[in-house]
């Protein structure tokens, strides 16, 4: 697997975490090839607010952005003939991580993990629209972090 990380705007205490053995161990959990590849990157509310604009029409900053690239039904990709499968991109926001932590009672590092691990989800097809798809998302989220705790 190629996981990518990209510090755009981060800081030391996020850039030592181990963010790419987390979406490592996502990624593998939900099943996807040994091909697989995505970026992380971490920005600034400004750069965030724009896609989010962008991409969803929503304005101002969000805690994470996912954009999926192939699916393992698409006709693109053969990850069982060596193709890479593009399992698509993670945007957080680093300053609303930050913000949120007050807010939730975690610690930076227990915020990041949850934001890579709902962004990397999104990419593997969860989704939180209904009210059953949030609680079901929301346990695999907690399975997937205390495992990755717990190593």
């Amino acid at each position: 697997m190629d996981i990518t990380v990209i510090h755009e705007y981060s800081d030391t205490q996020i850039e030592r975490m181990d963010i790419e053995g987390l979406a490592r161990l996502v990624a593998e959990q939900e099943g996807k090839p040994d091909s697989t590849e995505c970026s992380i990157s971490f920005v600034t509310d400004e750069a965030i607010a724009e896609l989010n604009q962008d991409y969803r029409g929503k304005e101002g900053p969000t805690d994470v952005l996912s954009f999926e690239c192939d699916g393992l039904d698409d006709e693109f990709c053969a990850p069982e003939d060596g193709d890479c499968y593009q399992l698509g991109d993670i945007v957080i926001a680093t300053d609303v991580a930050k913000r949120q932590c007050g807010e939730y009672g975690n610690t930076l590092e227990q915020e990041i993990e949850l934001l890579c691990v709902h962004g990397m989800l999104h990419l593997c097809g969860w989704d939180h629209l209904e009210d059953d798809e949030a609680l079901a998302m929301e346990a695999r989220e907690r399975e997937l972090l205390d495992m990755w705790r717990g190593r």
